[in-house]
């Protein structure tokens, strides 16, 4: 069974970046998912809906380097439920986004791409720009990208 879920929202806080124990990279985000529809008497409604979900490693960095409050973002993931007791013993739970995968949406927004070096040091990864003119992040200038970084089996698209 699969449960890939794909949201547009906006980013409600901007991603702070942390670090584990083991020093891994992670940033927690939460995004307002807007719907309008139409109710029995004909009038526009809307509902808000909040989602959370967790990115790691490089994603993290990119995220918070890139993204602000605000923001207009696409992200696609999984839906996990987190299950867990507080301090009084009650059961919790919450379900959250295992995000896969996260982008400035370029529907009322212009981004620029920088590619990032790899820690590893290897070819690198592609990372996120700013999603300009949403909550007042600013572009990062993009770098250029010579045509010879890719080795055979690395298409840049």
């Amino acid at each position: 069974m699969d449960n890939t879920v794909t949201l547009i929202g906006n980013l409600v806080e901007d991603p702070e970046l942390r670090h584990t124990g083991s020093n891994i990279p992670m940033a927690n985000i939460r995004i307002a998912v807007n719907r309008r529809y139409r109710d029995r008497s004909d009038q526009w409604q809307e509902q808000t809906s909040f989602f959370g979900g967790t990115l790691w490693r490089d994603q993290a960095e990119n995220a918070a380097q890139s993204l602000s409050k605000g923001d207009r973002v696409i992200l696609s993931g999984t839906l996990e439920q987190r299950n867990w007791e507080n301090n009084e013993g009650e059961k919790r739970s919450v379900v959250e986004i295992r995000i896969d995968d996260i982008a400035p949406s370029l529907r009322w927004a212009t981004a620029t791409v920088t590619r990032r070096a790899s820690a590893s040091g290897g070819s690198g990864s592609w990372g996120g720009g700013s999603a300009g003119g949403n909550a007042g992040g600013g572009n990062i200038p993009a770098a250029p990208v010579a045509r010879d970084d890719f080795g055979p089996d690395e298409a840049p698209f």
